[in-house]
C-alpha cells in the first residue's frame, strides 16, 4: 500500500493511468542561475522524503539511524558497478560497489548498504581511522560530523541483517 500511495499522480504513472501527460518534478532554481523562486516543488520534496524513508534513513535525538525495512529486493545490485559522487569538498569520487549492495549519499557522505548476518555500521574517517558500531544507529558525534559537512567522515558502510 505504501508504494501505491507514494506513486501518487506524478511521474510514476503512465498517461493511461494518469489521464493526462505525467509531469516532470523540478526545482524552480536552475543550476548556476541564482534563486528564482524559493524551494522545490511539493512533488520533488515528497519524492526525496519518501526515498529516504524507503532507504530507512531517519534522525533520532541527533543520531542517524539506518533501517531500510521498506527497501525492495530489486534495489540491490546484481553485479559490480561504480558509484560516482561529489564529496563535501567538491571533489569527484568513485566507489566500486559489489553485487548485493547499494549506495547513496547523505550530506554528501556515501552510505553503502550490504546484506549481512548482523547489523553493523563501519565509519571510515578522512584520517584513515575506522570505527565499528553494532546495530543500526550511528553515534551522536559521527552524526554531527556528517550533518555539519565537516569532511571528517569519508564513508559509511551499513551491514544489514537480511
Amino acid at each position: 500500500m505504501y508504494f501505491e500511495i507514494s506513486d501518487g499522480v506524478g511521474i510514476h504513472k503512465s498517461p493511461e493511468k494518469y489521464g493526462a501527460f505525467p509531469f516532470d518534478p523540478y526545482s524552480h532554481t536552475p543550476h548556476g542561475k541564482g534563486v528564482k523562486q524559493p524551494g522545490m516543488t511539493g512533488q520533488v520534496k515528497e519524492d526525496i522524503i519518501c526515498r529516504f524513508g524507503e532507504l530507512g534513513v531517519t534522525v533520532e535525538c541527533g543520531k542517524l539511524r539506518f533501517d531500510p525495512f521498506l527497501l525492495k529486493d530489486k534495489e540491490w545490485l546484481n553485479c559490480l558497478q561504480v558509484f560516482n559522487y561529489i564529496d563535501v569538498n567538491g571533489n569527484k569520487k568513485t566507489i566500486e560497489l559489489q553485487a548485493g549492495s547499494l549506495c547513496f549519499t547523505y550530506c554528501q557522505v556515501p552510505v553503502v548498504y550490504s546484506k549481512a548476518d548482523e547489523d553493523l555500521i563501519t565509519i571510515t574517517y578522512s584520517n584513515g581511522n575506522i570505527h565499528k558500531i553494532e546495530g543500526k544507529i550511528l553515534d551522536e558525534k559521527a552524526s554531527k560530523m556528517i550533518f555539519d559537512r565537516s569532511a571528517q567522515v569519508e564513508s559509511i558502510e551499513v551491514s544489514i541483517n537480511k
